[in-house]
């Protein structure tokens, strides 16, 4: 099968539409064909390739698309083509024998358009429509190598050294932590097709890529970035997202891939890594609110100030953005593209003012998590977000169907991050599949099962009827958990007291640096509550100092827009780690995360506990004290029975009406009053600690209080 990747093509659309036309028309075409794309750095700036094939049948093809009937100095054409493709690759030792590469570079001038062509002078070969196959039979080379063909394959989608980490891996032991965990590296070389069409079809207008945790929407948004820029660089570029931490990771994938693919470095002053809120003060504070707001001179509200106008939550950045787009009638245009990352966690007023900041024809990227939807309600389908005329026609176009060019609606099943045992666990506990109690939450639309990766092994999706889902090989590649047993990707473990928890932590973390080979950085610790996390964490991280291991708490002694550092194990709270991902997880307190006193808190816990798990690329450890851990760990024991199959009875669609509302933000004084609930729970166990209260009389008042239910 060949897979079409449509990047830039608006130089020659007639012959790049002609050329894709007569490839896909041959059965036995397959590999990947890129319109537009490598961009290449050369002693003249950057050359852009009109087409690229990468196919097993035919070897490494590029094509020089000639519009019209012209011809001209096709031959230099083709020999700058090859030359400078065999720079590029020549770097990468898995492709080269000695001096020369184990392949041949094929190179096509394709002129649709003119029916006299010359003859076939190896290795110029000129082709249109009808020659085509013959020219390919003639210039081309198969590539049997399977291995081969992949390493070509990340060459060039330049994501090896990406994907990879920042230092090269070199462990002494053969199956220490640290050489699984490079194996794992090494096996994310390539993009799937789902991604390397997200990364380079761009659309003038709207495009949403959808993805679970881990399924690489941040990376690809910052691929997405560099290869727009490398296009148009006059272009002004921002990417936005919600977790700070984020900003050094985008700039260093940006600046990574830009380089690769042109050889420079990007134009900062043209690219834009930009917080969604912001604030007065130095460049590095601004945020796309912000801008907005100094821009079309508007008044700008801060944090405070939108709470206490619009209540807590998502309520304060709302009405904060809802109040600047109804204050400019006609906004000044600033950017060429704007990309927005975590867009789950943005109310649509935020998206709105991020199109109205766009010059036309108003290209907006945003990036989404399925399952993070679950936190605070759906991302609004395009038809809601942006409504319709009065005819009834979208006021901004949108095309869901798998027939759009450029595809404006992708979907990326695969996981690239966790494991299935991982993955499926942590499904589980987001939406209670294995709770005493019930679901806790649940999509909306049944097809999201299976558009995130999900197959039926048993029963139906069809309410009252039960059901048994499992993650299938192609959107749970064995590789994630093929290097370690079971029983060691994920753990649940029970401690007596957080004295014990600790102890525990520290030791394994010793292990793992001292004796798996894991660097420091490879480890991190996120305690869900984040409010507490400071003191939760403050032990572990003495003690570890102590032992001569450096450690961090992301965000407090680390600089905001930075998660992680070389050498340093990270301890987090659980939103400064969305966006972020490290080998081997400890989870602490995850206690905290099973039950809550409202319905609605529950869900958000659970979500806590699911945002911590997903983080991981390999091993997880969930840890806790207490009954709450118990029972959390009697759910993973049902699920890990099951084979990490999520079974139950599908909902109704009026439960799943009730199990949405559970999503829905509480009110300013349902808010105040869960603030309430937690402070006086606090309160009781720190009496109870002192001995101030009779935790006997306690615990029986509270079974009267539950029996009573």
């Amino acid at each position: 099968m060949l897979n079409v990747i449509w990047g830039s093509h608006k130089e020659k659309p007639e012959s790049a539409n002609a050329l894709v036309e007569a490839l896909t028309a041959d059965p036995a075409s397959d590999g990947y064909l890129y319109i537009g794309y490598p961009i290449v750095g050369s002693p003249l700036g950057p050359l852009k390739f009109d087409a690229l094939l990468v196919s097993r049948a035919h070897g490494l093809v590029a094509f020089d698309l000639v519009e019209g009937m012209e011809l001209g100095e096709f031959r230099d054409r083709l020999d700058e083509i090859a030359s400078m493709l065999e720079v590029k690759l020549k770097p990468y030792p898995a492709l080269k024998s000695g001096r020369k590469l184990k392949f041949e570079i094929a190179a096509i001038s394709f002129a649709p358009a003119k029916y006299q062509l010359p003859i076939f002078d190896p290795p110029y070969f000129c082709a249109n429509r009808k020659n085509l196959r013959e020219a390919l039979a003639g210039a081309g080379s198969p590539i049997d190598d399977v291995g081969l063909f992949a390493h070509l394959l990340a060459a060039i989608q330049v994501v090896t050294s990406i994907r990879s980490g920042k230092l090269k891996r070199e462990p002494k032991q053969p199956d220490s932590r640290g050489a699984r965990l490079k194996r794992v590296e090494d096996s994310i070389a390539n993009l799937d097709q789902h991604q390397s069409r997200a990364v380079i079809e761009t659309v003038d207008g709207l495009q949403r890529i959808r993805g679970l945790a881990g399924s690489g929407k941040t990376i690809i948004l910052a691929l997405k970035v560099a290869y727009l820029h490398s296009q148009n660089p006059d272009w002004n570029i921002a990417v936005t997202f919600n977790t700070r931490s984020l900003k050094e990771q985008f700039r260093r994938l940006i600046n990574g891939f830009t380089i690769e693919q042109t050889g420079s470095e990007p134009d900062w002053d043209k690219i834009r890594i930009i917080n969604a809120w912001g604030a007065p003060g130095e460049k590095e504070r601004d945020g796309m609110y912000h801008q907005y707001c100094r821009e079309n001179s508007v008044p700008f509200m801060d944090f405070g100030a939108a709470k206490t106008r619009f209540g807590a939550g998502d309520g304060a950045f709302a009405g904060a953005c809802a109040m600047a787009i109804a204050a400019t009638p006609e906004p000044k245009e600033v950017y060429d593209a704007i990309l927005i990352d975590e867009a789950q966690d943005f109310p649509p007023q935020f998206i709105r003012l991020c199109h109205r900041f766009l010059k036309a024809p108003k290209r907006l990227v945003y990036a989404y998590d399925e399952l993070q939807t679950l936190t605070s309600g759906s991302v609004l389908p395009p038809e809601d977000l942006f409504g319709k005329d009065k005819n009834g026609n979208l006021i901004v176009p949108f095309d869901s169907s798998e027939m759009a060019v450029p595809r404006q609606d992708i979907i990326l099943e695969k996981c690239y991050r966790n494991s299935r045992p991982v993955l499926a666990t942590a499904h589980a506990f987001g939406f209670g599949v294995y709770r005493d109690g019930g679901l806790v939450q649940f999509f909306d639309q049944d097809s999201l099962w299976t558009d995130v990766g999900y197959a039926v092994v048993a029963g139906e999706l069809k309410a009252k009827h039960d059901v048994s889902l499992a993650r299938t090989p192609d959107s749970s590649p064995p590789f994630l958990e093929d290097h370690s047993p079971p029983d060691d990707l994920i753990q649940f473990i029970t401690f007596e007291s957080e004295q014990a928890q600790t102890e525990w932590l520290v030791a394994n973390i010793l292990r793992n640096i001292r004796e798996e080979e894991l660097r420091p950085e490879d480890v991190v610790v996120i305690n869900p509550d984040p409010l507490k996390t400071q003191e939760a964490v403050g032990v572990a991280r003495s003690i570890l100092y102590s032992m001569g291991v450096n450690n961090e708490l992301a965000g407090v002694s680390t600089s905001q827009d930075v998660f992680s550092k070389e050498n340093s194990v990270t301890f987090t709270g659980v939103f400064r780690a969305k966006g972020n991902e490290a080998g081997m997880v400890y989870v602490l307190n995850a206690q905290d995360c099973f039950g809550g006193f409202t319905r609605s808190q529950v869900a958000v816990n659970r979500n806590r506990l699911f945002t911590a798990i997903t983080r991981s690329k390999a091993w997880v450890r969930v840890l806790g004290v207490g009954p709450n851990m118990d029972k959390l760990r009697v759910e993973w024991e049902r699920l890990r029975t099951n084979g990490y199959a999520l079974t139950f009875n599908y909902p109704s669609e009026e439960e799943k009406k009730k199990l949405k509302l559970i999503n829905v933000d509480p009110t300013p004084r349902q808010a105040a009053r869960e603030r309430r609930l937690l402070k006086q729970r606090d309160d009781l166990l720190k009496a109870a600690r002192r001995g101030e209260l009779d935790l006997e009389q306690l615990i029986n008042d509270l079974k009267r209080v539950r029996d009573s239910q």
